[in-house]
Order: C-alpha cells, then structure tokens, then sequence
C-alpha cells in the first residue's frame, strides 16, 4: 500500500518542479516584453504592435512566432471553435484568440481562462483599431 503512494508522491513532486521550471523560464523570457501572459497551453508577448506567441517548455518557449497586428484584419474569440458573444461570454470550454489576416492564414492562440482571453482580446484589439 505504501509502494503506490510513494509514486504518487514522487510524480507529484516532479509535476510541480516541471511546472516551476516552465514558470521559471516564461518569466526571463516575459521581460523583453511590455505585457506577457502564461498558461499550460500557451506564451504571448506583446511589444507595440508586435505579437509573440509560443509553447511553454522548462527550457523556454518553442515554436515562437512574430507577427504584426498591423497585418491582422480582425480578432476573433472561439470557445469549442465557435465565435463567442464577448459581452456576453459562455463560461467553460475550450477558448481560443483567433487573428485572422488578410491572407488564408489565421493564429489561434489557446488560454485556460475565458475571462484572461476576453481581457486580452480588448486590449489588442484596442491597439490594433488605434494603429490602423
């Protein structure tokens, strides 16, 4: 019966030093930027109108991509792929901030919390509008 919990308490314990190393790196990687999110799912930076995103590792974020919100044509936010009202937003399901450009290509970035994607979609909305 001990035998179990002790791999139960083990896995724990590496769970959450996994998770503090990811903390760890997305926090040196936020301070190039003027306003940073981090969830399991995803990292996003924000300088001006330049857009960062990628996927948090213990090493740092991967699969980093740049893009201009100047190129974005509209934003978007999806909760089980569909378009959402963001006044009056659903409160559980899978939420995605989609910037949707001109061409064929669109990013969606994934967050845990709908209420932190409805803040982040007025905020770079609101830079987006003032630039154009």
């Amino acid at each position: 019966m001990w035998l179990p919990l002790l791999g139960v308490f083990i896995w724990l314990a590496w769970a959450g030093w996994n998770e503090y190393q990811k903390l760890e790196a997305y926090r040196a990687w936020a301070e190039s930027f003027e306003k940073a999110k981090y969830d399991i799912y995803a990292v996003l930076g924000q300088n001006g109108e330049s857009i960062t995103w990628g996927k948090p590792t213990r090493s740092g974020p991967i699969n980093l991509q740049t893009f201009s919100l100047q190129d974005v044509r509209s934003l978007q936010l999806l909760v089980n792929n569909k378009p959402i009202d963001i006044e009056n937003p659903v409160s559980q399901g899978k939420v995605v901030l989609e910037f949707i450009f001109s061409e064929s290509k669109n990013i969606k970035v994934p967050f845990t919390d709908i209420d932190l994607a409805i803040n982040w979609y007025k905020y770079l909305d609101s830079i987006r509008t003032h630039a154009n």
